[in-house]
């Protein structure tokens, strides 16, 4: 078992920036690649980014590209998500998701977090 917890929740203005953090706990979280999803209000649970278990290999949703950062502190059990040039469009519910391999898909990831309310007015 994996127990994830997001912090970092924030009403922020356009352009402005919010950093998430998941801290995990539980099995050996190194030895898992770490996703983040987001959902909007009566939307579906999408992909943002994924980086693998060492931290060295990322990927993201075109949708943040070049705004948006994962990275990890394995020494931390912890992920990471920078978020810059926020946009209305991203305010969502983010999770953060473990899962054995790096993968854009939620139905991949074994165990996930409760969310985190991230709002971006305009």
């Amino acid at each position: 078992q994996v127990q994830l917890v997001e912090s970092g929740e924030g009403l922020v203005q356009a352009g402005g920036s919010l950093r998430l953090s998941c801290a995990a706990s539980g099995r050996t979280f190194s030895s898992f690649a770490m996703g983040w999803f987001r959902q909007a209000p009566e939307k579906e649970r999408e992909f943002v980014a994924v980086i693998n278990w060492s931290g060295g290999s990322t990927y993201y949703a075109d949708s943040v590209k070049g705004r948006f950062t994962i990275s990890r502190d394995n020494a931390k059990n912890t992920v990471y998500l920078q978020m810059n040039s926020l946009k209305p469009e991203d305010t969502a519910v983010y999770y953060c998701a473990a899962a054995t391999s790096t993968r854009t898909s939620w139905s991949s990831y074994d165990y996930w977090g409760q969310g985190t309310q991230v709002t971006v007015s305009s």
